[in-house]
């Protein structure tokens, strides 16, 4: 499939997205969020691709969503009409992709290249794991456009950093670098810039070695927990999910190679 504002790559298992409108440091409109939407299915239904990578083109992550000169005179931002008429609608919003990312039945890696502000720094959280570059600037700037979190920013800031920091940086709507975001947990690594897809891509063929049905129940379970609030419940999930992963050729495979101190060979069955 031919994409207008994306590229979408494929190899040895491993998916890497690259929003592509580098113009407007990857701004999200709705030919965008309508292809990502899209590709994200894709990967979602391909068996070859067990990892996903996403990134930004040229200097940006995101900066969020394209408001440009879409603005009406009574100052009502036409964007912001769009995309509410859109989601009445039912039609893929840049709204919906954090929780797509979430849903996605796959590991996530955020390759945050640049900045990532606004609805750019939601799904930047939404990815499952986030390696920085030097370069990246992270800014929850809703309250200077008026404006709360979306795309679940107010969902996955407080759970990643705690509510007192992630109040401070939601009230604020203040700009913070790599090496801030990483002292707070926000990122789990900082790297030089030329060195991040070389350190994001090692990640990713790391998570290849493992099982990925081990990794998709594992990331169910994870998601699960932030809004469990029953423990008991939460063990009793835990354990059914395990005992579908006891029928597997690769729980088989993980017990054999252990036995044989060699490293398993896992095939996803």
């Amino acid at each position: 499939m031919k994409y207008k504002t994306i590229i979408m790559e494929k190899k040895d298992g491993i998916a890497i997205l690259t929003l592509n409108r580098p113009e407007t440091l990857n701004a999200w409109n709705a030919t965008m969020a309508e292809e990502v939407t899209n590709a994200l299915n894709e990967i979602n239904k391909d068996k070859k691709t067990r990892i996903m990578i996403i990134t930004g083109a040229g200097r940006g992550f995101s900066s969020g969503a394209d408001l440009g000169k879409e603005s009406s005179t009574s100052g009502k931002s036409k964007t912001s009409e769009m995309l509410y008429m859109r989601l009445a609608q039912g039609k893929p919003t840049v709204v919906d992709i954090g929780l797509r990312l979430q849903r996605l039945d796959k590991p996530v890696i955020g390759a945050i290249n640049g900045v990532a502000v606004g609805a750019g720094l939601s799904i930047a959280l939404a990815c499952d794991l986030r390696i920085a570059s030097e370069k990246a600037q992270f800014s929850m700037i809703f309250v200077k456009r008026g404006l709360i979190p979306d795309c679940g920013g107010s969902f996955f800031l407080p759970k990643l950093i705690g509510s007192a920091k992630a109040c401070e940086l939601i009230f604020t709507g203040d700009i913070i670098d790599a090496g801030e975001a990483e002292r707070i947990g926000l990122v789990n690594k900082v790297v030089p810039h030329e060195e991040l897809m070389k350190t994001t891509e090692e990640l990713a063929n790391k998570l290849l070695k493992r099982p990925p049905i081990s990794l998709k129940y594992a990331k169910r379970a994870i998601y699960k927990g932030l809004t469990e609030v029953n423990l008991a419940s939460h063990i009793d999930y835990e354990i059914s999910l395990n005992r579908m992963l006891h029928d597997t050729e690769d729980l088989k495979e993980g017990v054999k190679a252990f036995l044989e101190k060699r490293e398993p060979l896992f095939k996803g069955k």
